[in-house]
This record gives C-alpha cells, structure tokens and sequence, in this order.
C-alpha cells in the first residue's frame, strides 16, 4: 500500500512540475515562427539593434522553447551587452548569463545544422564578451562547426553557408590582432564560391592584409595594434601613430629643429587635457604638421584639436604630404601636380583643393585608390590604411 502510494505521490509530483513548465504559444500567422523571428532577431543584430533582437529571440522561444538557434542569439545579445558595458559588476552578470545561454543552447540544438548555428554563434559570443582565454574557447567552437558532417545550408537561415564558421573566425583572430591567422582563414571564404559572407570576408581580408605588409619589417607596438583594428580613426590616433612609429619628435629636430623648437607648443588645446595622447598631439602640434592643426571653435572661441574627430582620407594625404615636405626639404612638393589637365581618380577633379596633396601620397606610394580607380576622399580613413601609410612614410624617410 505504502509502495503504490508513494509511486501515486511521484506521478503527481511530476504532472504537477510539467502543468507549471512554460508551454509553447500557437502561433498567430504563418511567419510567426521560431525560424523567421530568429532571422529578424540576427538582421537586428547586424544593425546593432540589440533590444530589437532580443525581443524577436524571446518570440522564437515562445513559440519553441527548446529553439537552440534563438537560445544561441540571446547568448549573442548578453554578450553584445557585455562589450558596451562599463561598470565591471553588470559586465561580469551579462557574461555570465551570456555563457550560460551558449551552454544552454548547445544542449539543446538538434541536428548538425542547428549545432552549426549555435557554434558559429559561439565564435561571436567570446568575440564580443572576451572571457579569459577567449580566443581558446572561439576557436574551439570553430573546430567543432567545421566537423560537422551533415550541416544543410536550406536550414540555416541566417548564416546560410559554411563560410560563415570561417568568416566569423577570421573576425576573431583580427580582434585579438592575430593578423595572419586571420589572413589564413578568411582567405578559405574569399577563395570559394560567392556567397553571402563573400564580400564582408573580402573587405576585412583586404584590410588584414594591409596591416601584415605594413608589419613586414617592423614590430607593431600594443597601440598600433589597437588603432590598427579601427574601422575609423580619430586626430589623436594619427598624432599617436606618427609620434611613436615615424618618431617625429626625434625626425624633425634632426632636420628642421633649432632654439625655438626644443620647448613646449605655444598653447595647449583644453580638448585634449585628459586625452591619453596628449604628449603625442602636442609634438604634433609643436612642428605644426599640417591636416593636425588645432582648429577654431566658434562656440567656445578657441581653438581646439579635436582629438575624437575621424580623420578622412584627404586629410590624411594633407598630412602625408606635409611630412614629406618637411623631410625632404623639397618645397615643389607642394605645387608639383597643380595645372594638371587630367585626374587619375573620378573623384578628385584636378580643381579639388586636395588633388595635389593625394597625388603626391599615391605616387609616393603611401595611399591607394580603390581597384575601380576612385580615391574616395571623403570617406573615414580605417586603422589599416593608416599604418600602412605611416610605415610606408617610414620606409620612404629611411626611417630606423
């Protein structure tokens, strides 16, 4: 009797667990579901809307709590919040729960094609949270993606194909600054068919690349890496790179210094008092390189430097152009291309107040169009470009 009873006890204690377990809503059309709600929740992310996609990744498991791929793409939300987290306490929760959700996921994904979601995801998750030996944990989680036998690009709706494992890597290792690790596997999406990882693989190879030949002879130091990396530089990252990697201070006191240029500059811009590049913007200033002079703000009346401002790809041949003058000594620097009759690029007419200052930094060799021949002048210049330009100019000047 005791035994029966006791068994009568245990079903009712589990009915009891399962009438209280979260179930499964009905969905109301016929695009609400767990597939196309996890697709707009990772296009969202695309877009860094991180709000958007979790609401999207939280209908998917409405709908199918056991949906591995929307698990996956909480994890990649909590870790998206963990990089832009400052205070460390809420950091160390939202990694900790991103964690907990890649786990939870990889559990409990079905089939080959769903564990290649949630480990690419992976890759991304440790990218953007960065946990203690990160780098380990993503390319573990790429070894694992790549083993798998029976992965169906029909039922990956976002990633698609199997480059995304490789693409997603290739990000990672350029995070961590491993460049030719990045170079490697990147090369395995550019080299193979076009898809949908293709281009976005072939724009960061290009960059990669760029910052492996800008390395060839030199030892980047920790800082150009980090400005290396940037999709955008700012004025004080130029005033960094030049100061530390051409060793302008040194350069120009040998060539152009005297009495006047041993000091300080004459004033000191208030933007840039608590700037970690301070000491390089103000030796930048100091020799008055051109492109990186303080500039004048109406609102406060002063002039200022602008530390966080992007720097284009114009302005950067101003200021390529200025230091070579300045080297060399060689003033028709300055006028050698105006009258020119044709522009090389499409859109740096010859009446462009910058078409002296670009032809001079390609010719020599320190910028580059693009294949199709533009120079896109206005654009941002990125990290790449300017280290390659920097230790570029370094070879030019002979410069140990």
């Amino acid at each position: 009797m005791r035994r029966h009873l006791a068994v009568a006890c245990m079903v009712g204690f589990v009915l009891a667990a399962a009438g209280c377990a979260p179930k499964a809503i009905s969905p109301v059309s016929e695009e609400d579901n767990p597939a196309h709600h996890y697709l707009m929740g990772m296009e969202m992310i695309d877009k860094q809307d991180v709000q958007g996609a979790q609401a999207r990744f939280d209908r998917a498991l409405e709908l199918d709590r056991k949906y591995a791929p929307a698990m996956a793409g909480k994890a990649l939300v909590s870790a998206m919040r963990t990089g832009a987290e400052t205070d460390k306490e809420h950091q160390s929760v939202e990694m900790k729960r991103a964690l907990d959700e890649l786990d939870k996921a990889d559990s409990a994904a079905d089939g080959d094609s769903q564990k290649f979601q949630v480990r690419v995801t992976g890759i991304r998750v440790y990218t953007y949270a960065q946990p203690k030996k990160w780098i380990s944990d993503a390319e573990k989680q790429y070894k694992k993606a790549m083993g798998l036998k029976k992965v169906n690009g029909e039922e990956l709706p976002y990633y698609r194909s199997m480059e995304a494992a490789s693409y997603f890597m290739g990000v990672a290792y350029y995070k961590d600054y491993q460049f030719r690790d990045a170079e490697d596997v990147l090369a395995k999406v550019t080299s193979a068919s076009p898809g949908r990882w293709h281009e976005p693989a072939s724009r960061l190879f290009n960059k990669v690349h760029k910052i492996i030949r800008a390395s060839a002879s030199f030892t980047l130091t920790d800082v150009a890496k980090r400005i290396a990396v940037k999709e955008a530089v700012c004025r004080a990252d130029a005033a960094a790179l030049l100061v530390d990697e051409v060793h302008l201070d040194r350069l120009m006191a040998g060539r152009l210094g005297g009495p006047e240029k041993k000091g300080e500059p004459e004033f000191v811009p208030a933007d840039i008092s608590d700037n970690m590049f301070k000491p390089e913007i103000l030796i930048v200033q100091k020799w008055g390189v051109r492109g990186l002079e303080p500039i004048y703000d109406k609102t406060s009346k002063a002039y200022l430097f602008y530390p966080a401002k992007p720097i284009s790809r114009k302005e950067l041949a101003f200021t390529l152009e200025d230091l070579l003058i300045k080297i060399t000594g060689d003033n028709t620097l300055a006028t050698k291309y105006i009258g020119q009759t044709n522009s090389p690029y499409p859109d740096v007419p010859t009446t462009s107040a910058s078409f002296n200052s670009v032809m001079n930094a390609v010719t020599r060799g320190l910028m580059e169009p693009d294949i199709s021949g533009a120079f896109r002048p206005d654009d941002n210049t990125d990290g790449a470009e300017l280290l390659l330009a920097v230790m570029r100019l370094r070879n030019v000047m002979n410069i140990k």
